[in-house]
C-alpha cells in the first residue's frame, strides 16, 4: 500500500494522508485551514511504500495534477516497466503524459548487471565483438571493454538494485 501526504502550502492548515486518488479528493474538498478558508494548493510528499514506488514517486514528481496516473502506474506496471520509467525520465530526461503513459513506451536498454566489467563479459560471450575462442577469453582485458562501454552504458542503483543502461 502507497501513503502520500498532502501538505497545504498555506501555513495556517494541516495536512493530510491518503491512500487512493478518491481519498485525496474526498479529504481535500472542504478542506479548510485555521480560519475556516479552503485549500486549495498542496505539496505531495512520499510518506510510506515500496522502494520502486518511493523512487517512481520522484521520477514522476508528484503534484495534485498527476496523482490519478501516479497510483494507476503503481498498480499496473511490473518491476521492469517501473525501472524503465525511473531511468527514461529521472535519468535521461524523457518527458511523459500522467494520464497516457505506458510501461514500454519508452526507448531504453538495462541490463541487470553489477558492473561494467560484468556487461563486458556477458557481450564477449554473447559474441558481439564477434567470435572469440573460448581459449583466448581468458587473456582479454575486461577492464578496459568496461571504459570503453563507460561512454555508452550508464551504472544506477533503483531501490536496491544496480542496473545499467543506456539511452538512445
Amino acid at each position: 500500500m502507497t501513503t502520500l501526504f498532502a501538505q497545504p502550502y498555506d501555513l495556517s492548515a494541516t495536512g493530510f494522508y491518503f491512500e487512493s486518488v478518491d481519498d485525496y479528493q474526498q479529504k481535500s474538498n472542504g478542506h479548510c485551514n485555521t480560519y475556516g478558508q479552503p485549500v486549495e494548493e498542496y505539496e505531495i510528499q512520499f510518506i510510506d511504500g515500496d522502494d520502486i514506488d518511493a523512487a517512481l514517486a520522484k521520477a514522476w514528481d508528484l503534484s495534485q495534477c498527476n496523482l490519478a496516473g501516479f497510483f494507476r502506474c503503481v498498480e499496473e506496471f511490473s518491476l521492469d516497466e517501473k525501472q524503465c520509467f525511473i531511468i527514461a525520465v529521472g535519468e535521461c530526461g524523457y518527458s511523459f503524459d500522467p494520464d497516457k503513459v505506458s510501461g514500454n513506451e519508452f526507448e531504453v536498454t538495462i541490463y541487470g548487471c553489477e558492473t561494467l566489467t560484468e556487461l563486458a563479459r556477458e557481450f564477449v560471450e554473447e559474441g558481439m565483438y564477434g567470435e572469440v575462442n573460448e581459449n583466448l577469453q581468458w587473456y582479454l582485458d575486461y577492464d578496459a571493454i568496461a571504459l570503453d562501454l563507460a561512454f555508452d552504458y550508464t551504472e544506477t542503483i533503483i531501490a536496491g538494485t544496480r542496473l545499467i543502461y543506456a539511452c538512445p
